[in-house]
């Protein structure tokens, strides 16, 4: 491949296309159904579908199939399949759903408003993921203008991966024959740790989520008269995560949920700890004087990709503070994810987790943990040397720095899914998700330059991974 010529032709269709047809992306609120009950009703996804099928229909390829392919009652998927110079096949994933407003948006920023500014456009969902189908697309491409052979492509965009991808194991069932048995398998819904490299995911944590609801009173009496008598939903909550959480470091207290990280795993969060610094936690958005659960880097990047970790995301029940009146409240409910090593068994820790939460509750009160939504983790199979040697030399041609391996905290069912499916196939996960660019935040951006050179890598993989099926 002539790298400047590849670089040339991506970079002028991202200018030219790529980034006008994200930002009218950008100004659909197409919210995934977890956060958009009446998504269908509004018809947001229906149009962000129409967008980006509108743009690969104009940049289709000789022979190219696109469709949009919609069961009843479940969201869509785009499906575009690319012939290709052998029988092989090579998969390309992403998402197209988005993630809610949130709030704290900078001033002259909005979820729903382009901006570009600083080489970043800003804006719900460019980055998380609505790139994914432009750069799949634009890389084939830019073999076809060298006129160099690939592999039969698919490239599969579906429209709930923010709500955990429960449609997804549908239609892979239902596209079964039609997608074939992948040799590679592409995703763009990923992160970097700067954007001077390429970097491959090489894991993914599994989760769980579930709401805890504490009920101690039929309904509120006056903190005069209950408190001193009545235990708190508080007091209890207090108690109820110690059973899982160790107050003082936040380190997870059940043993289940624990696995033997990888000799191999916790080298490269070693390297990658070297190669970041303290970028390792300098890029997130801390107040002043506030620390990291520890000082020792490669612990703190093994605590978020290989170890299991809890937060508490919401909360129904409190009132706001202005209308906060002298009350014992009679009952309290707390939305929690546990994030869960990437070999976890998803299914056996939320069982874990439920009976913990649940069984002999502190002063009697009535405990109940109702299960949300949960996802296995992904460990990425042996990689092989053609993928490791194409990877290092595209990093270095469109980076100008070698390819950084790293794991990631957060979740992306489809490939635990695709991991279990294709065994023997082989991964590229990546993405533009790098310091603050905030993609469940607020101030989300995409970095341009990076959504660019990933797209040059991608192609360069392409072809390298047609030399190897012929």
């Amino acid at each position: 491949m002539n790298s400047q010529q590849n670089k040339k032709y991506i970079d002028h269709l991202w200018d030219t296309s790529i980034v006008p047809t994200l930002m009218d992306y950008i100004r659909i609120p197409n919210k995934s159904p977890l956060f958009d009950p009446d998504w269908k009703q509004h018809g947001y996804m229906d149009k962000a579908v129409a967008l980006l099928v509108n743009w690969c229909h104009e940049n289709a390829l000789e022979n190219m199939h696109i469709e949009v392919v919609q069961a009843e009652n479940r969201t869509p998927v785009i499906f575009i399949e690319i012939p290709g110079n052998s029988t092989e096949t090579l998969l390309l994933y992403g998402h197209l759903d988005k993630q809610p407003e949130m709030t704290g948006w900078e001033t002259g920023l909005d979820p729903w408003t382009p901006v570009l500014r600083d080489e970043k456009l800003y804006g719900r969902g460019a980055a998380d993921d609505g790139y994914a189908v432009f750069a799949s697309l634009a890389a084939i491409k830019s073999l076809h203008e060298q006129n160099l052979p690939h592999a039969r492509c698919v490239i599969l965009i579906e429209a709930c991966e923010e709500s955990g991808s429960y449609d997804l194991p549908f239609y892979i069932q239902v596209l079964e024959d039609r997608i074939g048995k992948p040799s590679l398998i592409i995703c763009l819904d990923s992160g970097c740790g700067n954007y001077e490299q390429l970097w491959m995911t090489t894991s993914l944590r599994g989760m769980i989520s579930g709401d805890l609801k504490i009920e101690v009173l039929t309904e509120g009496i006056h903190s005069g008269n209950g408190s001193g008598v009545v235990p708190s939903c508080f007091l209890i909550l207090r108690q109820l995560l110690s059973r899982i959480e160790n107050e003082s470091n936040g380190e997870i207290m059940l043993d289940d949920l624990f696995v033997e990280i990888p000799n191999e795993r916790k080298q490269q969060a070693q390297l990658t700890a070297e190669v970041l610094g303290k970028h390792v936690y300098d890029d997130y958005p801390f107040i002043k004087d506030v620390n990291t659960v520890t000082t020792d880097l490669t612990e703190l990047i093994l605590n978020r990709t290989w170890r299991p970790a809890l937060s508490v995301i919401g909360a129904d029940g409190l009132p706001k503070p202005e209308n906060a009146g002298s009350v014992t409240l009679p009952t309290l409910s707390f939305s929690l994810s546990m994030r869960l090593p990437p070999t976890c068994d998803a299914m056996a820790a939320a069982k874990i987790l439920k009976t913990t939460l649940e069984s002999n509750p502190p002063f009697g009160a009535k405990v109940t943990f109702t299960l949300g939504k949960n996802a296995h983790g992904w460990n990425a199979p042996v990689e092989a040397e053609w993928l490791k040697n194409i990877s290092q030399q595209a990093s270095k041609k469109y980076f100008g720095k070698e390819a950084v391996y790293m794991g990631e905290g957060g979740t992306i069912p489809f490939m635990g899914m695709l991991g279990k499916k294709f065994p023997d196939a082989q991964f590229l996960i990546t993405g533009v998700l790098g310091p603050k660019s905030n993609a469940h935040g607020p101030n989300e951006f995409l970095h341009i330059p990076t959504g660019k050179n990933l797209t040059c890598c991608v192609a360069e993989v392409i072809a390298e991974h047609s030399k190897q099926v012929k």
